[in-house]
């Protein structure tokens, strides 16, 4: 059993935007209406977003749009120097974004602090760097092929990662040249008004717009608009599709980070110790809530047994509790919607016949609120269950047996998401050629580490197109050849 952290002190209310953040300053939204933002460890209404209208987004729309040309004509290198401007900006704010991040979304301060806020203070410096190497023009035969700003974009991001997401859309399209009209989550939109704060000190008037709200009311009118060149989304497969048919109204370019059932791989060479160890912190990453969380474990059958040890050995070491608690490893889900989504598919699984070695439904002991949900484990899980094949979004690991290695490729094929893979192996060779038969955007190798210049996106419903590094760059560029 998992191991319990007490609350700590500094939970309460924190500032609420006193508006959109539009064309370089924070505005009143169109209709004074908000929508509480709701800590998940104490259940209290933390703060306070404005609920955005249509005419909000045109507001904003429009002011992407003039300062569209000026940004796009602004040179690369001095593009560059504003992002690192914002770099800084952000560095010196890192503790404050944290604790606000572990509030609004319950992510362990540790992790908050080293992940919710390191991977976009990265991000930001690997993008300025590539605006110094790229080249926005070549020589091609007779043609002169250059490379232009897409236009206005349309970024809407998710709860999960709130910073991150923004910052891996926002970022590379102010290095193409774009101007961003961005939709943060209402379930967790402070830290996307907080990075509105600090990154528009950096910035020239309506480069960067932040309007708050719903996605039906203000996430579709985004999608939709005749002023968006270009739409960015991330968040689930069944809102993805629902963007996709919207941009289509009038052919604008849309790139989708989806959902994800992702797989550990564990081969009958591998150190198993470390494999399971390793699996079991990935599903286990942000409580659950990431979307190339390794959630589903393939084992050779005879190695089962020893797997589950090794599996519960892990969950037990990694304590529940507080996110503001120095020691907390897995902090509550993000809601109480979360929580009951969760919840169900426990019961789904435990309903279907898997074995539940670990957790299961109900609430995690001393802690009497907060949306915590216990770590859990399933074993003898079939391939076709739902726990192994619908993305859960919670701390739930599902344990599957295989009998052969083209057995296990098939399991971690046989779904409808190719977002993310794991592979061990003593022999790298071996590795390699597994991962190279897995139809998922990336794939780590015995432990692999994130590389922040990689392309990451999905195949299949796990999405279209690429983030970070190059590749997420040039999805802000159009191509115009000029024959000479």
């Amino acid at each position: 059993m998992a191991s319990t952290t007490t609350e700590s002190p500094g939970h309460g209310v924190v500032p609420s935007p006193p508006g959109h953040f539009i064309d370089g300053a924070f505005v009143e939204p169109e209709r004074p209406r908000t929508i509480a933002v709701v800590d998940p460890t104490t259940e209290e209404v933390a703060a306070h977003a404005p609920e955005g209208t249509p005419g909000d987004v045109d507001r904003a729309v429009a002011a992407a749009a003039r300062a569209a040309a000026g940004w796009a004509a602004t040179p690369p290198a001095e593009r560059a120097t504003h992002l690192l401007a914002i770099l800084q900006a952000l560095r010196s704010r890192a503790d404050d974004l944290a604790r606000l991040i572990a509030i609004e979304v319950g992510s362990g301060l540790r992790f908050a602090r080293a992940v919710q806020v390191g991977l976009p203070l990265t991000t930001l410096e690997v993008t300025a760097e590539l605006l110094r190497e790229l080249p926005f023009e070549e020589e091609m035969g007779s043609s002169l092929v250059v490379h232009e700003a897409a236009g206005v974009v349309g970024a809407i991001t998710p709860w999960n990662y709130p910073l991150h997401q923004l910052v891996a859309k926002v970022a590379p399209a102010l290095a193409a040249g774009c101007t961003v009209v961005a939709k943060p989550s209402e379930v967790a939109p402070l830290a996307a008004f907080a990075f509105a704060e600090i990154a528009g000190a950096a910035l020239p008037p309506g480069v960067l717009n932040v309007v708050g709200g719903t996605g039906p009311v203000v996430g579709e009118a985004l999608a939709a608009h005749r002023g968006v060149d270009l739409v960015s989304f991330t968040g689930s497969t069944r809102a993805g599709r629902r963007v996709a048919e919207l941009a289509a109204a009038t052919v604008k370019r849309v790139t989708l980070e989806l959902g994800g059932k992702s797989a550990t791989v564990v081969l009958a060479d591998a150190d198993l110790a470390r494999a399971v160890s390793t699996g079991v912190k990935s599903a286990y990453l942000n409580s659950g809530q990431t979307c190339n969380a390794l959630t589903r474990m393939l084992v050779p059958r005879p190695r089962q047994a020893e797997a589950i040890a090794i599996a519960i050995e892990t969950a037990a070491s990694l304590p529940v509790g507080d996110p503001l608690h120095p020691d907390t490893r897995l902090g509550p889900v993000v809601s109480a919607a979360q929580r009951d989504r969760v919840t169900a598919h426990l019961e789904r699984g435990l309903a279907e016949g898997a074995r539940c070695v670990l957790g299961g439904p109900g609430r995690p002991e001393g802690l009497a609120r907060g949306y915590f949900v216990r770590p859990t484990i399933f074993a003898d899980v079939s391939p076709r269950m739902a726990i192994a094949q619908e993305e859960i979004f919670g701390p739930v690991l599902a344990i599957l047996p295989y009998d052969d290695e083209p057995e296990a490729v098939r399991i971690a094929n046989d779904t409808i998401y190719g977002l993310a893979a794991a592979v061990w192996s003593a022999d790298p060779a071996r590795a390699d050629a597994v991962a190279r038969q897995l139809r998922v955007g990336q794939v780590d190798v015995n432990g692999g580490r994130f590389n922040p210049r990689a392309p990451f996106g999905g195949m299949k419903q796990s999405g279209i197109g690429r983030e970070l590094g190059r590749f997420g760059l040039e999805e802000f560029l159009e191509l115009k050849a000029i024959q000479r």
